[in-house]
């Protein structure tokens, strides 16, 4: 019970520390983010979409 304790101090304090570091992102961070993010996104779904063929031409349903 004392080392989930000492655990979970030990991760407040390191959240703590991250939040105070962490500042708010520029408009120009944001807009990559989002860029990064919908790439990921078409690209994820665009693999997705080739399985799915690929899986209706070799089942046929």
């Amino acid at each position: 019970m004392a080392g989930t304790v000492e655990k979970l101090r030990s991760f407040m304090a390191e959240s703590k520390r991250v939040l105070l570091v962490t500042r708010k992102p520029g408009m120009k961070e944001f807009k990559m983010a989002v860029k990064i993010t919908g790439i990921g996104m078409i690209l994820i779904g665009t693999i997705g979409m080739i399985i799915r063929i690929i899986g209706y031409l070799v089942t046929g349903s």
